[in-house]
């Protein structure tokens, strides 16, 4: 079985357990990826999409985050003396793909604990949240209501 996934820019023709080299998509290394854009799979039969299909999804785990080899940009121009020199070093991701879902297909790796995971992440979070910084702000507020109210006060004794 096999997909077409466009990312970046580009198209990738890819299988489970193949490993490519995408443009740099700034996730962590170890941490899971989900391209949307299927363009085509072919399995038992072949699904192709316009231009992409609906529900489908593949999976990949990243496996580093790099830059390639140095391209250099040489311009010259006859006659004339002009010669730049110029590098370039492109930044790429690095993805295993894990899995190829097809329309309405559940993941077959366990995901579970992933989603348990994320569940109980905001409820920690609203445990913890600080509700006296709100108080602390208020009463800052209130404060400084009072100093210029003393300060007003002083102006028009002096007066």
């Amino acid at each position: 079985m096999y997909a077409i996934i466009a990312t970046g820019g580009k198209q990738y023709k890819v299988a489970e357990g193949d490993i490519i080299r995408v443009e740099k998509l700034g996730a962590e290394e170890g941490s899971k990826v989900t391209f949307d854009k299927v363009l085509v799979i072919n399995g038992d039969e072949m699904t192709v999409g316009a231009p992409y299909i609906d529900g489908a999804a593949v999976t990949a785990t990243v496996t580093k985050e790099g830059k390639s080899k140095k391209v250099i940009v040489y311009k010259y121009k006859r006659k004339t003396g002009y010669h730049k020199k110029n590098g370039h070093r492109q930044l790429f991701t690095e993805v295993k793909i894990d899995e190829i879902l097809g329309k309405g297909q559940e993941s077959k790796l366990n995901d579970a604990p992933a989603k348990e995971a994320e569940a109980e992440a905001p409820a920690k979070e609203a445990k913890t949240a600080k509700k006296p910084a709100a108080k602390k702000t208020a009463t800052k507020a209130a404060d400084a209501k009072k100093t210029t109210a003393k300060k007003t006060t002083k102006k028009t004794e002096e007066k």
